[in-house]
């Protein structure tokens, strides 16, 4: 899953990308608020993490403009602002939830998943798809009760899927999810993900199927009974 990150300390923001990958989001991260405007212009986002102080303006400014084109992309403020005043203009402004440095990266995932499960949000508890199930908090996969092992990609592959289930899902939209804007993806990259997922579901006995769809993408559904 796909997030904005806007910070302007480089050395925090190549922790957080870590981090976050570590839990199965891929994280853009920018700088200033022109660059956050400019990303978010260019992308859509399952969530962004703000900071404030950024070095050309305030990042209440980004939120603002945000809000006033009515875009209800969840944001997470995190930034070292601890004031009550402080929270409270942030939430007036149209934060979903706020944050104060220094912080656990446990309760920032933690947050992140509360948003997303939010009504009319991305991220269920879990995902079904025939005796497949996704606990995506957990990041675990069960083929009827057995737990799987996937890499983080592959696991990140099979949600994106999962979450559409039934829909077709574009190559370009699994790319985006995966590398983000600044990613080094292969000619390939998708397609040795699809197959290596195609292989073990198949081998665990999976009642679901991903099938590709030429020229456009890929879907997963339900193997039905013959």
């Amino acid at each position: 899953m796909r997030l904005l990150v806007v910070e302007d300390n480089a050395e925090l923001g190549a922790l957080l990308t870590k981090g976050l990958a570590a839990s199965g989001f891929a994280a853009d991260v920018v700088g200033t608020a022109q660059d956050a405007r400019e990303a978010l212009a260019a992308a859509r986002y399952a969530a962004i993490v703000l900071d404030l102080g950024l070095p050309d303006g305030d990042g209440l400014g980004v939120l603002r403009k945000l809000r006033e084109r009515r875009d209800t992309t969840p944001v997470l403020v995190l930034t070292a602002r601890s004031s009550v005043r402080d929270r409270v203009t942030g939430l007036r402004d149209g934060a979903d939830d706020y944050l104060v440095k220094p912080f656990a990266l446990e309760e920032l995932v933690a947050r992140l998943h509360a948003l997303l499960r939010r009504p009319g949000e991305l991220l269920g508890r879990s995902l079904r798809v025939g005796n497949v199930v996704f606990d995506t908090e957990a990041r675990q996969v069960f083929v009827a009760d057995t737990p799987q092992f996937f890499s983080l990609r592959e696991v990140a592959v099979l949600e994106i899927l999962m979450r559409r289930s039934g829909r077709v899902v574009s190559k370009k939209l699994v790319e985006d999810h995966l590398f983000g804007l600044s990613g080094d993806v292969g000619s390939n990259a998708v397609e040795v993900y699809i197959h290596r997922l195609r292989k073990q579901l198949a081998d665990s006995g999976a009642k679901a199927q991903i099938h590709t769809i030429r020229g456009v993408g890929y879907l997963i559904a339900e193997e039905k009974e013959p």
